[in-house]
């Protein structure tokens, strides 16, 4: 990236700088929603449906609080050298480029060893049926191999949001959802490969995004350019990475186990409630993607401008990100009210189901523009390093207070809107502690890196 693109992050008008960030990274995830839902349908498609849950059941959920964690953890390393990238300090942008390289290559290699090892008493503490558990083992294991590859591209995507270059890494994930197609289709059409051939074309696709973002930081000849030679360790930016991810990685963890009991909560409705359940959590996902992409891309937008000392840039851009989400909450809820009918029957033509799951989204849809100033203020403080607070506010008000209405509100109204309700609940509690501390200005007082 050069400096007339940095200067549009730490200069001009904020809403421009702020979608500069914001769109390379809502469509990259949409292709990531588009990658995982491919290799569902690929196989459900041709390998039937004990397959589709080898591949989409407990291994899902392992994959998913892992790969939470990490990107939780290299997170630091994103607000860490955006912000010594907008400070100009160069020596410490190149320093903390290859201290995170090392952190994801570490990192990587740990958890393929773990995980190769733990693979089958992980499947089997879920209580994986016996028809899919040799399958679920076997995708598990595979997937493992490709760790590696997985933490040094978020780590690599992430060094580059750091210094306001989000396209490369949708491009790289655009190349990589088409490769996983091909070679998808390749491993089960053509070589009968199985569930087998299904993860190995995962981590083969997961590789050449790797690549890709590897060649672009190497051919780089801006201040986080990576010199393979370089790769090692620096003790204090490592110590601060880790300080500053740690508790993001922790969060993404309770999440996910919040949301597990909650999904065990709406177990006990039946299988009608289960299946509208499912398809509402498809249906408000692009709401999820967008409400994260604005996160992610305040907290790059801050930690430069926090490195250049422009505590007034932060301020506007926290107006502005949270009147631009809002809108989106706004016109995403309107679509889904009155569209909903039309959507569910893309997933189900049971009416029953589709009645329940309307019911749901009725109930929730009002509630979406109370979630955004959470998403909006975590990614402004978390971008000038404060983290551990902003962790401590969203594990309370979000997953320990969802835990609490579930364990005491829920028997004493057993209904599957008492259950949704710890939903609105949350958030409209957590939004109010993010403001308190937002008002605080405490979340300012870290010092300046590169200053």
């Amino acid at each position: 990236m050069n400096n007339t693109n940095n200067a549009q992050i730490t200069e001009g008008p904020v809403w421009k700088g702020l979608l500069t960030f914001f769109f390379p990274i809502l469509f990259g995830t949409f292709f990531l929603l588009l990658y995982n839902t491919t290799d569902a349908v690929i196989v459900g498609h041709f390998l039937g449906k004990d397959a589709l849950a080898a591949i989409g059941g407990g291994t899902a959920v392992y994959v998913n609080l892992l790969v939470g964690f990490f990107v939780g953890i290299s997170s630091g390393s994103s607000v860490i050298i955006s912000q010594f990238y907008g400070a100009h300090n160069d020596t410490e942008v190149q320093r903390s480029v290859h201290t995170a390289i090392m952190m994801a290559l570490i990192a990587g290699t740990i958890m393929t060893i773990a995980g190769l090892i733990i693979s089958p008493w992980a499947m089997q503490l879920i209580k994986t049926p016996p028809e899919i558990f040799a399958d679920s083992v076997i995708y598990l294991r595979v997937y493992f191999y490709g760790m590696i590859s997985l933490f040094i591209y978020n780590m690599g995507a992430g060094i580059l949001r750091a210094v306001g270059d989000s396209k490369t890494p949708f491009y790289s994930l655009i190349v990589g959802c088409i490769t996983n197609i091909f070679l998808d289709l390749l491993s089960i059409v053509i070589l009968h490969q199985g569930v087998a051939g299904v993860a190995w074309a995962t981590v083969l696709s997961q590789s050449i995004s790797m690549i890709l973002i590897l060649f672009v930081l190497a051919k780089s000849r801006s201040s986080y350019q990576l010199h393979l030679s370089q790769i090692g360790i620096t003790p204090h930016l490592l110590a601060k990475m880790i300080r500053i991810g740690i508790p993001a990685g922790m969060q993404s963890i309770l999440y996910t186990i919040s949301n597990l009991i909650i999904q065990a909560n709406i177990n006990i409705f039946g299988t009608d409630t289960i299946a509208a359940w499912a398809a509402y959590s498809k249906i408000d996902a692009i709401f999820w993607m967008t409400s994260n992409s604005f996160g992610v891309a305040l907290t790059s937008f801050v930690g430069q401008n926090f490195g250049a000392g422009k505590i007034d840039r932060i301020r506007r851009a926290t107006k502005e990100g949270i009147i631009m989400s809002g809108a989106m909450a706004i016109v995403y809820g309107l679509i889904f009210w009155f569209a909903g009918t039309t959507i569910f029957h893309l997933f189900t033509k049971d009416e029953s189901v589709i009645t329940i799951g309307m019911h749901m989204l009725y109930f929730l849809v009002p509630f979406f523009i109370t979630y955004e100033p959470i998403e909006i203020l975590s990614g402004v403080t978390r971008g000038t390093g404060a983290a551990f607070t902003p962790m401590l506010i969203t594990c309370f008000g979000v997953c320990a207070l969802r835990i609490l209405w579930l364990a005491i509100a829920v028997p004493c109204n057993p209904t599957i809107r008492t259950v949704l309700a710890c939903y609105p609940v949350t958030w409209i509690f957590t939004t109010i502690l993010f403001i308190i501390y937002y008002k605080s200005n405490s979340w300012l007082h870290h010092h300046i890196m590169g200053k």
